[in-house]
């Protein structure tokens, strides 16, 4: 009893000595959790509890939670089957995204192969029939494109699709009959078109709004109708400039366009008895939710906190549990009944402070920058641009314990939704086709100067970072607007982006078709223009570059490729290289990832 109340008050000290940024990081956090449609008192959740992001089992009857899955570099994909017997995880090698489906009893055992007779791959999607032992699996591999196996338990998967462009598995209905796909045959990868089969691969019903016009429009799979024998799919479309739900009954063609009179992008999904639908709206960084009734037609507000709601899903009883966060307060689970729902014990996360929204007029619209700065401070402040990865993403007024670290350490952080950011209709997500990588930092630097004109921002402090994305316009901007940024910090970058091409994920390869127009061999002149390489000589500012050995979206030899030229020139950087994929799952190396970062900042930035 001694040693135990030692070590409760030893952990204590070490929580009043740990800072705040990495309390925010340490402090334990859950997803929004999953529940099997069929045994509702069965959930699946992600969690950092061990300080390694797993999956975890949670029996709400009992109030048991067991940690599912224990990998060195952490587990996140997982899918409970509707039956709430099994637990379907994606097993990959060290954060590398190329592996098989394993499959774990709800109560606990021995993992066993999910679908024996299918190698490795990335996946493509995963829908489970009812027993969870059948199901439906997406694949892709370089040598195959995509291909889609049904899989029956004692039997060999049947390939049911097969193409060369970039596919996946949408949603299997709920008695098993049908079968939905998205497709990109017709080589747009940012644009989806549908197609509906039987198990045995046979065509039902195509929906394609890539065709007969001039504007490509795609589609989206949100969901069966979770009624049996029920042909109704919803899914999302973009006719009118935005993303927007409608009901297709797929047996009939019958289409309900719901025409909600909302501004922004529209997303939703079933409630359980199919009656309505659970309606998520975003608006300019922000989000909130609806039930909409389809008899009636009536669309009802379902009162949230101002913020970003991540994920939501309607209960069997009516309620809704949402996970809800804002730049100042950390992310919970809460519902409509009231409270939290998932409140995991140990250290509480410190606070942040709100964001300020700022619009600026660019060359090609206005565009929404959010800002966050030390609370009373004044400027000019040493401010670092975060530019966020996607691009086909967008920042949000939600809780982020990376920018928050920079507010403690004395920075204003600006985050820009630059033209390719979803959350601002079509167009501005279209717009950075053939000019990859230009364009966004067009806007970055229509931001950047309005920092430095309010007195936001010293021109002579100005930090550009970023991860994924983030980080390829971080290179590839301190290469063609050498004299605007002081210093660059790039996680997990494009730097060449024609080895990064040839060496990347099959499903890349075809976004990165469709966004320059073609391979570097058809297009050579546009991957050179929008590869950081092409520029690596009129660098200044020091480069810091961090990367996972195991990469598959951003390899590691097209970083090195940047780095021997940045030797070479004995230019300023430092590379840190670490054992995972696209990002770490593990909180201490996330931690050391951003100590590391902020030192940079702090031995390369002149003082103020």
């Amino acid at each position: 009893m001694t040693e135990s109340n030692g070590s409760v008050s030893q952990g204590r000290q070490q929580s009043q000595e740990m800072p705040d940024w990495e309390k925010r990081f340490r402090a334990p956090r859950v997803s929004l959790p999953d529940w099997a449609e069929d045994a509702p008192e069965r959930s699946l959740f992600v969690s950092n509890a061990t300080g390694t992001y797993e999956l975890y089992a949670w029996d709400r009857a009992s109030g048991e939670q067991r940690q599912v899955t224990d990998r060195p570099n952490g587990t996140t994909d997982g899918v409970l089957s509707p039956d709430g017997q099994w637990i379907w995880w994606f097993d990959d090698k060290d954060g590398d995204e190329f592996g098989v489906w394993r499959r774990q009893p709800f109560t606990g055992g021995e993992d066993e192969p999910a679908a024996p007779g299918l190698d490795p791959s990335y996946p493509a999607g995963l829908a489970l029939g009812r027993d969870g032992r059948t199901a439906v699996v997406g694949r892709s591999t370089d040598e195959d494109g995509t291909t889609i196996h049904l899989v029956r338990e004692g039997q060999e998967p049947v390939e049911i699709y097969r193409h060369r462009e970039s596919a996946g598995v949408g949603d299997l209905s709920h008695d098993g009959s049908l079968i939905a796909l998205e497709h990109t045959e017709h080589g747009d990868a940012m644009h989806s078109a549908l197609r509906v089969v039987r198990p045995d691969g046979t065509p039902v019903a195509e929906l394609d709004d890539t065709k007969g016009g001039t504007v490509e429009l795609g589609l989206e799979v949100l969901g069966f109708a979770p009624v049996d024998g029920d042909t109704r799919l919803l899914i999302g479309h973009q006719r009118r400039g935005r993303w927007e739900p409608l009901v297709w009954d797929v047996a009939g063609g019958e289409e309900t366009d719901l025409a909600l009179d909302l501004p922004g992008d529209v997303s939703a999904e079933w409630y359980p008895d199919g009656s309505a639908l659970l309606i998520a709206h975003s608006f300019e960084a922000r989000s909130e939710l609806f039930r909409y009734d389809l008899a009636s037609r009536e669309l009802t507000r379902i009162p949230t906190p101002p913020g970003t709601v991540s994920g939501a899903t309607a209960r069997p009883d009516g309620t809704v549990e949402y996970l809800w966060s804002s730049s100042a307060e950390p992310s919970a689970v809460r519902s409509t009944a009231g409270g939290v729902v998932l409140d995991p014990p140990g250290m509480r996360s410190p606070g942040s402070v709100p964001v300020e929204d700022v619009w600026v007029e660019g060359p090609g619209g206005r565009i929404h920058a959010l800002v966050q700065k030390p609370a009373g401070a004044t400027g000019p402040l040493p401010t670092v641009f975060d530019i966020h990865g996607g691009p086909t993403w967008h920042d949000s007024d939600s809780f982020a314990a990376g920018p928050a670290a920079w507010v403690d350490h004395g920075y204003a952080v600006v985050r820009v939704n630059y033209r390719g950011s979803t959350g601002y209709g079509r167009a501005w997500t279209d717009a950075l086709k053939h000019r990859v990588g230009l364009i966004e930092l067009e806007d970055i630097a229509a931001v950047r100067a309005w920092a430095v004109e309010s007195g936001l921002a010293d021109p002579e402090r100005l930090v550009l970072t970023g991860g994924s994305w983030g980080g390829y316009l971080t290179l590839l901007g301190l290469g063609t607007q050498p004299d605007l940024w002081t210093l660059g910090i790039a996680a997990v970058p494009v730097a060449d982006y024609v080895t990064a091409y040839h060496d990347e994920m099959e499903a890349l390869k075809a976004m990165d078709r469709t966004l320059l127009g073609g391979t570097p061999e058809e297009v050579p002149e546009r991957f050179e223009a929008s590869s950081p390489l092409t520029y690596v000589d009129q660098v200044k500012a020091p480069v810091y570059i961090s990367a996972g050995v195991n990469d598959p979206r951003c390899p590691i030899r097209q970083i090195e490729n940047y780095v021997k030229r940045l030797q070479a020139r004995g230019a300023v950087h430092e590379v840190y290289r670490y054992d995972a994929g696209h990002g770490s799952l593990v909180v201490d190396e996330r931690i050391k990832q951003v100590r590391l970062e902020l030192d940079f900042a702090a031995r390369h930035l002149p003082k103020g």
